[in-house]
C-alpha cells in the first residue's frame, strides 16, 4: 500500500495526465452521443422511449454500479480497477459502435456504464493518493478541466466524425484512448489497496443494486409499485451497512455536514445540466437544421467558459468559502436558465448555455473536493464513487425525468425529433424553467448550510 506523498513531481504529474485520458473520454462520450442521436434514430428508428434509454441507460448503470466499484477498487487496487475497466470499456464501445437494432444498442450501452463505473472512482481515489491536501485541490480543478475540454472537444470531434462517418464512429472514439491508458498505466500510475479491508460483501452489493434500478425504472415507467420496491431495497441496504464491521458504503461519511451538502449540490445541479444539455443539443439541429458539425462548432463557446471557470476555482477558494462560491456559482446557474426559459432564438440559447456553464464549473470542482477531501484515505475509492454517483445519477435522472417533461411539451404524441420548431423550443422553455428552481433552491440551502464551513 502506498502512502500519499508529501509534495508530488514529476511522475504523479505525469500520472495526472494519464487519468486524464478517461475523464476526458467519459466526457466526450456523452456530447458527441447527443449529436449523434438525429443520425442514429434515422439509421435504427427507435421509439422515444427506446431513444431515452439509449441515452440514459448508460448513466444508470454508472450510478448503480459506482458505490461497489470505488469499493471494490479499494480492496483490490484502484490501479488494477482501472485497468481492468478501461479493456471492458473499449471492448463494449466496439459492440456499441456496430449495433443492429436498438434493443442491442441499450444492452451495450448498460455493459458501457457497468465499465465506466470502474473508471471515474479510480481516477479521482487515485488522486487523493497521488497529491496531498495543499495541492489536491488544484489536481482536482485539473481533472474537471479535463472533463470540461471534453465536453469542448467532444462536440467538434464528434462533429467531424458524423460529417464523414456513420454514428457508430462516436463510440470508437474510445478504443485508441483505452490502449493508451492500458499500456502506460503501469508505469506512471501507483497502486493502492487497502489492506485492512474485509471481503466485499455480496449481498450489498445486490441490495445497492436493487434500490437503485427498481427506482430509475419506475421512474421512466411511472410505475409508483417499482419505485416502492426500490425504497424497500434501499432501507434494507442502510440497516446491513450499520451492522457490518467493514460495509460497503460507511455511512459514518454522511456525518459531515460539508459531505453530505456537496452530494445534495451535485446530484441535483446534474440533473439540471442533463435535462436541458439533451434539448440545447437537439435544438441547433431540429430547430435551427444545423449539421452535426456546425452545432457542435455552437456548443463550443459554453464548453470554453466551463473550461475557465472550473480552472479559475482553486485560486478563489483560497479567498472565498465553500458556501459563498458554489452559492454565487449557482445563483449564475440560475440566471442562466433563466435566459433559457425566455429564449426564442440562436443568440439566447447560447448564451443562456454559456451563462450556465459558468456556474457549472466552481460547482464540479469545488463539489468535488468537499467530498474527497473529507473522506479518510483508505476511504478514497468510495468517496470518490459518491462523488460520481451524483454526477452520473444527476445527468441521467434529468434525462429521464426532465426530458419526459420537455418531451410532453413539445410533441403531440409524435417522435421528439419531428415535432415543430415552436414546438420544440416551448420544450426547452419549460426544461429550463424547471432546471432555474432547482438551481436557485440549492444556492439558498449552500448559503444557509455551509456557511461558516
Amino acid at each position: 500500500m502506498e502512502k500519499t506523498v508529501a509534495r508530488a513531481g514529476a511522475r504523479e504529474w505525469i500520472g495526472l495526465a494519464v487519468l486524464a485520458l478517461p475523464t476526458l473520454l467519459l466526457a466526450m462520450d456523452a456530447t458527441v452521443l447527443y449529436l449523434a442521436i438525429p443520425q442514429l434514430s434515422a439509421d435504427l428508428r427507435p421509439t422515444d422511449s427506446e431513444l431515452l434509454w439509449i441515452v440514459d441507460s448508460y448513466g444508470f448503470m454508472v450510478a448503480g454500479f459506482l458505490v461497489t466499484m470505488g469499493t471494490l477498487g479499494d480492496r483490490i487496487g484502484r490501479r488494477k480497477l482501472l485497468l481492468i475497466g478501461a479493456t471492458a470499456f473499449a471492448a463494449a464501445s466496439t459492440l456499441a459502435a456496430f449495433a443492429p437494432d436498438p434493443l442491442f444498442l441499450i444492452i451495450t450501452r448498460g455493459l458501457l456504464g457497468v465499465a465506466g463505473a470502474t473508471l471515474a472512482p479510480s481516477t479521482l481515489a487515485l488522486i487523493s493518493t497521488m497529491f496531498p491536501p495543499g495541492q489536491r485541490a488544484f489536481a482536482i480543478g485539473l481533472w474537471a478541466t479535463c472533463f470540461s475540454a471534453g465536453v469542448a472537444l467532444g462536440p467538434i470531434v464528434g462533429g467531424v466524425l458524423l460529417e464523414w462517418f456513420w454514428w457508430g464512429s462516436v463510440f470508437l472514439l474510445a478504443v485508441p484512448i483505452m490502449v493508451v491508458l492500458v499500456l502506460t498505466g503501469p508505469f506512471l500510475l501507483p497502486e493502492y489497496r487497502d489492506t485492512q479491508a474485509g471481503k466485499l460483501d455480496l449481498i450489498s452489493v445486490f441490495l445497492s443494486l436493487a434500490t437503485v434500478l427498481p427506482v430509475i425504472y419506475g421512474i421512466k415507467q411511472h410505475g409508483s409499485f417499482t419505485i416502492i420496491v426500490g425504497l424497500v431495497f434501499g432501507v434494507l441496504f442502510v440497516r446491513r451497512q450499520r451492522k457490518l464491521a467493514d460495509p460497503l458504503l460507511d455511512l459514518r461519511m454522511f456525518g459531515n455536514r460539508s459531505f453530505s451538502v456537496a452530494l445534495l449540490v451535485l446530484v441535483f445541479t446534474m440533473t439540471a445540466i442533463g435535462g436541458i444539455y439533451l434539448f440545447v443539443s437537439q435544438y441547433l439541429q431540429v430547430v435551427k437544421d444545423f449539421t452535426p458539425l456546425v452545432a457542435g462548432f455552437w456548443l463550443v463557446p459554453s464548453a470554453v467558459v466551463l473550461v475557465i471557470s472550473s480552472l479559475i476555482t482553486p485560486k478563489l477558494a483560497e479567498k472565498w468559502s465553500p458556501a459563498v462560491i458554489v452559492g454565487v456559482a449557482l445563483a449564475a446557474a440560475t440566471a442562466g436558465f433563466g435566459v433559457l426559459a425566455l429564449a426564442d432564438g440562436l443568440a439566447a440559447v447560447v448564451t443562456g448555455f454559456c451563462l450556465v456553464y459558468l456556474g457549472i464549473g466552481p460547482i464540479m470542482t469545488l463539489g468535488t473536493d468537499l467530498v474527497i477531501g473529507t473522506a479518510p484515505t483508505q476511504k478514497a475509492g468510495s468517496a470518490a464513487a459518491m462523488s460520481e454517483t451524483a454526477m452520473e445519477f444527476g445527468i441521467a435522472f434529468g434525462v429521464g425525468v426532465l426530458g419526459v417533461v420537455g418531451t410532453a411539451v413539445a410533441t403531440n404524441g409524435q417522435p421528439l425529433l419531428d415535432s415543430a420548431p415552436a414546438e420544440f423550443t416551448s420544450g426547452l422553455n419549460v426544461v429550463a424553467i424547471l432546471c432555474a428552481v432547482i438551481t436557485a433552491v440549492l444556492s439558498v440551502l449552500v448559503f444557509r448550510l455551509l456557511k461558516g464551513r
